[in-house]
Order: C-alpha cells, then structure tokens, then sequence
C-alpha cells in the first residue's frame, strides 16, 4: 500500500476508466449542437457546454441573422431529423444573380446569372433564419437520448492523454471524456489551451445585417452586388422578405450604425436599387467586424476543432456555417468508420483522416474568398474590366457555370455519409 509507483499506477487505471461521456463538446452554438446530434446518431454519448444561460438562445429575438445552406448542408440537416421542423420555414434558393456595380448604377442585375434548373438537383441551398434553426437544434438536444447540455458552464482549464480529456469548469467541477471537440468560435479557448495558434488578418470592414420586408417578390432569387466598399448580398427569406447581408468600410459602417432605422434606409435604398419596390426593416439590425482566421492546426491529442473554431471566413460567399457543416459531417464519418473498424475513434491516428480531409477544402474556400473580396472591393477601371470579362465568359460556359452552382451546393468533392442523398 505504501509503495507510490504502484499507487500512481492504480489511480491512473481508475481515471482512464472514468468518463462522464464519450465525447465532450465545447460551444453549445450552431456548430456545437449539430456535432452532438451526429455524435449521437453513431451511439456515442455526448456532454455539450454551453458558456450562454438555459433560456437565452431560445429566445426568437436572440439573433437577426439567416443562413444560406448549401444543398448538401440541408441533406445533412434533414439526416439529422431536423428538416422536417424547418422545412416550411426554409426559403429555396432558385437563381443566384451576381453583379459588379456602383451605387445607384441601373444596370445593377446585368452580371453573372446561376440557375438552379441547369444543375439538376433541386434548388442550390435554401435560407433559415437563426431564431428557427437555433430553436429546432435545441429542441433536438433536449429530446436526443445520450446529449447531456450543460447551459451557463464555462470551460477554464482542459487537459489530455493517452486515454482521454478533461476539462475543468468555472465551479471546480471537472469532466471528462475519450474526446474533446472544440465548437467554440473564432476566439477557441479550447484552441489556446491546446496551444494551436492562429493565422489571419482583419479586413477593416464590417458586415451590416438586417432584415428588410418589400414590395415586389424575389422569386428565390439570391443576389449578390460587388460595389466598391465591399459586397451586398440579397438573400430570399419566406414571403416577400430578404436577409441583407452588407459590407462597408469600419468608419462607415460605425456611421450607419448609429443612424435611425429611417435614415439607414435612406443609406441602404441607393445601393439595394429599385427591383423589389419599396423597402422596410423588418427586425433588428446587427453589425461585426470581419476577419480571416485559420488555426494552424485541426487537432491535438483527444482534441478536434470544427466550425469557426478551425477556419474564419468572409462572408462573401456564405459559406461559412456550411464550411462548418461540412466539417461536422467529415469528423462524424471518420468517426462511425473507425468505430465499425473496432479501433480508438480518439486516437491520432483516427483524427489526423479527419485533418488530412478538411485541412486543404477549408484553407482554399478560406484564401478564395480573400481574393474575391480583395478583388471586387474596390472601382479600379483595369480590375473592373477584368472582372466583367470573366463574368461574360462564366456566362457563355454552360458547363463552367454548372461547376460552379455545384460547388456553391457543396456537391463537389468527396461527401461525407450525412451530406450523400
């Protein structure tokens, strides 16, 4: 009994032995519910800690903002029981017309023009708003037998090895399981722990989100205006409503900011033209910096990012929740294959499949958009020339333009099981 090798031996078989659940998931967002609910669907149990109170993500005034889900996006959402509850809120995306413009040019909608009907495969994606996705994810928290989701908990310390994680919480409680899987945004703590550092950069921009109601129909027609401060994209809600999602400069956004609702859309009618007819807010108004961030590293021992908490992005081409999607449905295939394989679904070597999948798709739709924005976000007369032609050569290429809806649906590439039909 005295001898202290054999005792450190014993204490460790103990704690090895020891998990409150398989997996640990920290962030209780978008991205943390719906890689417990696919965690869950292999047979796994899940704990999800969640830093926001019981009650505050339920609440519909909680978020303004709305998702465009790629096609594959939504086939993952509905093998996860959730389509059913979002559908007849879900908005199909039927053409997406993209333009570089000026503010006040006539001409605004004379670009590249994206059809759903040429793809083939139903509309490229369909917008939710945030107050229904949130509400159907939480909801399938509550009903999934095997997710335990811990509200008001905060993660302050974690730790790994060979057999499992652990995290200890702001009351002293400490967790642990055979994984620890990092949904907690841009600023992961669970990232810093781990010691994987950042690359990125800030773009002096900020994003002005709202909701507008109009006059005419959009028809699920999506479009997306290139003007000189940044981009405007017009994205179709349900009914005769539109989720605007526009970029300006960090001082001139901070100005419009502080407008009243009547004089922001006396700023927003001249760059959102006349196409829909009289325009109105419709909810609140919300605006963030933006900012490119990539973690230089997908995992570490019993530790795996997904979401926001690997890759930041633009929102120019509205994919990040979908980059984030796409990540969860990679990490839970490697994980149900390796589990059918009867090996260690933690283990490095299971891990680094998942890496070695996302590390190079998320790295380029991360730069492409940097490029894009860079490229378009400004009125140099020799970038707008090149610009124009490229956008009438997509056009005159009908299996060019094909390629490119099917990327926008996320149908290109090697799909994981929860995006395949």
């Amino acid at each position: 009994m005295d001898n202290p090798a054999r005792t450190a031996i014993l204490q460790g078989m103990s704690t090895d032995m020891t998990y409150h659940s398989d997996i640990l998931v920290i962030g209780g967002g978008l991205n943390g519910a719906c890689m417990a609910l696919a965690a869950a669907q292999t047979g796994l149990s899940v704990t999800v800690i969640d830093t926001l109170a019981g009650g505050v993500q339920s609440d519909p005034a909680f978020d303004g903002r709305s998702y465009a889900l790629a096609l594959t996006s939504q086939r993952m959402l509905a093998a996860l029981g959730l389509w059913t509850a979002l559908e007849h809120h879900a908005q199909p995306m039927l053409q997406i017309k993209v333009s570089d413009s000026r503010v006040g040019d006539s001409a605004a909608f004379l670009g590249l023009s994206f059809d759903a009907a040429e793809m083939g495969d139903g509309p490229m994606g369909y917008m939710v708003e945030d107050r229904h996705l949130r509400a159907s994810l939480l909801s399938a928290l509550t009903e999934t037998d095997g997710i335990t989701h811990r509200t008001g908990a905060t993660v302050v310390a974690q730790n790994a090895d060979a057999t499992g994680a652990s995290v200890t919480l702001s009351d002293g409680e400490i967790l642990r399981a055979r994984l620890l899987i990092g949904a907690d945004g841009r600023q992961s703590g669970t990232a810093t722990r781990a010691g994987i550092r950042r690359t990125g950069w800030t773009y002096r921009q900020n994003a002005l989100v709202c909701a507008i109601a109009h006059e005419k129909p959009h028809h699920g027609i999506a479009h997306q205006l290139f003007l000189p401060p940044g981009p405007l994209a017009i994205l179709p809600l349900t009914e005769n409503r539109s989720s605007i999602v526009w970029t300006e400069t960090a001082d001139m956004a901070r100005r419009i900011t502080a407008l009243s609702d009547e004089d922001y859309l006396k700023v927003l009618r001249p760059r959102f033209g006349d196409f829909l007819g009289q325009i109105s807010l419709a909810g609140a108004r919300y605006t963030y910096p933006l900012g490119l961030t990539l973690a230089n590293a997908l995992t570490a021992p019993r530790l795996v990012l997904v979401g926001d908490a690997a890759h930041g992005m633009h929102p120019i081409a509205g994919q990040g929740l979908n980059a984030g999607l796409r990540d969860i449905a990679a990490l839970a295939h490697v994980i149900t294959h390796a589990i059918q394989r009867g090996e260690d679904f933690a283990s490095p070597q299971v891990l680094d499949r998942y890496a070695e999948w996302r590390r190079f798709d998320t790295a380029t739709l991360a730069l492409a958009t940097d490029v894009f924005n860079r490229l378009f976000s400004n009125d140099n007369p020799i970038l707008r020339g090149l610009r124009d032609l490229g956008m009438k050569m997509v056009n005159a290429a009908p299996d060019l333009r094909r390629g490119f809806m099917r990327e926008a649906a996320g149908l290109s590439g090697d799909l994981p099981d929860l995006m395949r039909r």
